[in-house]
């Protein structure tokens, strides 16, 4: 499902950790995540894989991941409604800072399917002999992602399809940073395009991997996190008076 194919290009940010750094961090127990947050940093060469060979599709929740702050997540969708130009969500998937998978599976959609879109989205009804049930999905998904910074592209529509909510602040959308919309021409540069002028990787060549395109997308983000950073500061630092401190609203199911 959806190869990845990468031209070798080095990473052309400079925005890893020192071997120093990295040293100390490790000696006294700090999660390298940690250490990229504390310090502006983003990706560390060759510490996200695109295509994992340790990903089990449909498993759930992965117990043996720490998941940390920064959650990266992507769906597929399949068509429903007259024509089957509705989408609803029939796989989710989600990966921790460094790439790994945290939690994948299918859903059972609501609605009746009309449109898989199998070449597209690599779902078809055999998946769902054994897709969960959409309720308890929502309900996985929301205690995984409650309380953490969300990554994702177009991430609206993945929310939308999850009927949940998120706070907007503790959001990195790839598909909105100001840095990027030079890739779209004048509309939302697509992931398979951010992929191929900042990573110099090809994916989506075939049926999509919602595994391999959240991990594709949190790479962008560390990659280009000290820009993202600067982009959100800001963004919503200089609309909080010095003196007031808010609490962001809670993250909440859609009724």
């Amino acid at each position: 499902m959806g190869g990845v194919h990468s031209s070798g290009v080095g990473d052309e940010s400079n925005t890893g950790q020192s071997p120093s750094i990295g040293l100390w961090a490790t000696d006294r127990g700090v999660s390298s995540e940690a250490l990229a947050d504390a310090y502006g940093l983003g990706i560390k060469e060759s510490s996200v894989t695109v295509a994992a060979h340790n990903d089990r599709v449909n498993h759930g929740r992965s117990c043996n991941v720490d998941v940390g702050k920064y959650v990266g997540l992507d769906c597929e969708m399949v068509g429903v409604g007259q024509g089957g130009h509705e989408s609803a969500l029939a796989r989710i998937s989600l990966v921790d800072f460094h790439g790994r998978q945290i939690y994948d599976s299918y859903v059972k959609p609501r609605e009746r399917v009309t449109d898989w879109r199998t070449a597209v989205s690599g779902v078809s009804q055999r998946e769902m002999r054994f897709a969960r049930e959409f309720e308890e999905v929502q309900r996985e998904v929301y205690d995984i992602i409650e309380g953490r910074i969300l990554v994702g592209h177009d991430i609206k529509h993945d929310l939308d399809a999850l009927k949940l909510s998120h706070p907007p602040r503790d959001i990195r959308d790839t598909a909105k940073h100001h840095a990027f919309k030079k890739y779209g021409h004048g509309r939302k540069p697509s992931l398979r395009v951010l992929a191929r002028e900042l990573l110099a990787i090809e994916i989506q060549e075939g049926p999509h991997s919602s595994t391999e395109d959240a991990r594709v997308t949190m790479l962008i983000f560390r990659k280009y996190k000290p820009s993202f950073d600067t982009e959100h500061a800001n963004r919503y630092q200089q609309r909080t008076p010095p003196t007031t401190t808010r609490k962001s609203k809670k993250h909440r199911r859609k009724q």
